[in-house]
């Protein structure tokens, strides 16, 4: 049996990665994001930490409800193994990368589960550069969480904890020193701004950079850092209503969302339409690349629009495996200018190698007041495509490799790609289909000039899904 799924994660689960640890809160130790989970995860890293010499670690969480509960336990048992602490409290992702190097330490941990619903709280950690950890490290906190191999220290020993709560500003200041940024263009543009933070540390630190930038006035919604989400927190179209009524409503000249910790933006034109978040890199793309000409990279599910953009302005772009660590590793190889991901996150690597909302608006609002015109104006200079995203779950027996070899020779007369699952290029559009690592799920992605050929793409690709499982 094959069905769609839409999933809304309501289920009791835990997720354990090379990245870290996800999971809904309560439950039973080893099937959900306990407190022994968290505490096991947690010592791990520190573990990882004190045996490679280090002894510093940055924490910072998004205004999710479970985060206060899990931000105690995290920096409880990382003082219980003598790790010091710098304790930014409630802080955007982004944010938490920049301190980490900024503050010479040796890691981060972020509490946040992004986009996930309110139920799901998680650990995400990094190296000393503020970025994600690397395979290796990942497989090694996974060990020494899985053996406990854990080292607890005497009283004498303990971490020590500081705390940091402007750390938001540091960081709005870090991006008002970048060049590119221009406040007095924005501040002479009189911008009105509706604000959509779905409740958490957006409504926060998105409100403060505004300000910072020149902006005239700014319409807030959900921007009490509750955590309870008055949405589905992913900010896609669907989920956006509000806001568009909010921007037609005050005759906003732009709308701007963005998720729990906020390395995702979208924004909405004066018209209350939705600019796109896949339009979000592309069009901070197109600034940076007339302020410092040359390369940029997005995953391959990300649009085709970046790479025309890229190419007519001389550039040179190149595509990488999904997952913001394999796009982080292709923009060092290549030394990009920006890239980053199609769902609204953005990677400046003059302020650091991470997805960072923040650094996105400040882009987004100096490329619009120095364009002149509307936003609607600004999304019709570029490629219009649409992409068609869904995901087709599986049984836990079906062999999902065998499906997209299959798939594979099927199309095999068009150009492919095999880096990450299958991508295949066809002439006027694409489709890219690949496994999730913690489901038996095939994502297929799918983009076109128009809604109906990139929806009828997915739909050939499914029925051959179905073909293929019926001829196995």
């Amino acid at each position: 049996m094959i069905f769609d799924l839409i999933k809304f994660y309501t289920e009791l689960s835990l997720i354990k990665s090379i990245s870290g640890i996800r999971g809904t809160i309560g439950g039973v130790p080893g099937a959900a994001l306990t407190p022994l989970d968290v505490a096991a995860f947690t010592l791990a890293y520190g573990s990882m930490i004190r045996r490679n010499g280090g002894k510093k670690v940055v924490v910072g969480r998004d205004a999710r409800i479970s985060g206060e509960m899990v931000h105690s336990l995290v920096i409880g048992n990382l003082l219980g193994i003598g790790v010091d602490v710098i304790d930014l409290g409630l802080s955007a992702t982004p944010t938490v990368e920049v301190a980490v190097k900024a503050e010479g330490a040796d890691g981060g941990i972020i509490i946040t589960a992004s986009h996930n619903p309110k139920q799901w709280n998680a650990l995400k950690l990094l190296n000393a550069d503020g970025e994600f950890i690397s395979k290796e490290q990942g497989e090694e906190v996974l060990r020494l969480a899985e053996e406990k191999e854990f080292d607890f220290v005497d009283v004498d020993k303990l971490g020590v904890r500081t705390h940091i709560d402007d750390y938001d500003q540091k960081h709005i200041d870090m991006i008002l020193a970048l060049p590119y940024i221009d406040v007095e263009a924005i501040r002479s543009r009189h911008f009105k701004v509706a604000l959509d933070a779905v409740n958490s540390v957006g409504g926060v630190v998105i409100p403060k950079l505004l300000k910072a930038l020149g902006v005239k006035e700014v319409f807030e919604i959900f921007c009490e850092p509750n955590g309870r989400f008055a949405h589905n927190p992913e900010p896609l179209p669907e989920h956006l209503s509000m806001l568009c009524s909010e921007v037609k409503l005050n005759r906003c000249d732009l709308g701007i969302a963005v998720d729990p910790d906020v390395d995702r933006v979208a924004f909405i034109d004066e018209k209350g339409s939705c600019f796109g978040e896949e339009y979000t890199l592309v069009a901070v793309a197109d600034y940076m690349l007339q302020q410092k000409p040359g390369v940029t990279v997005s995953n391959l599910s990300s649009s085709k629009a970046l790479k025309d953009i890229t190419e007519r302005h001389g550039g040179q772009y190149f595509a990488s495996a999904v997952g913001e660590v394999n796009v982080v590793a292709m923009m060092k190889e290549h030394d990009a200018v920006i890239g980053g991901e199609g769902n609204g996150g953005v990677i400046l690597p003059d302020l650091h190698y991470g997805r960072d909302a923040l650094v996105g608006i400040a882009l987004f609002l100096t490329h619009v007041a120095k364009f002149g015109k509307t936003v609607s104006a600004l999304h019709s200079t570029y490629p219009q495509y649409v992409i068609s995203k869904n995901k087709v779950q599986l049984e836990e027996s079906m062999d999902v490799k065998l499906i997209v070899q299959k798939i594979s020779e099927r199309y095999a007369q068009y150009n492919q790609n095999t880096i990450d699952g299958l991508k295949i290029d066809f002439e006027d559009y694409w489709v890219h289909l690949r496994s999730s690592n913690t489901e038996p799920i095939i994502r297929i992605y799918a983009e076109s000039s128009t809604e109906a050929t990139a929806h009828n793409i997915t739909n050939k690709i499914k029925s051959d899904i179905m073909a293929i499982l019926k001829e196995a």
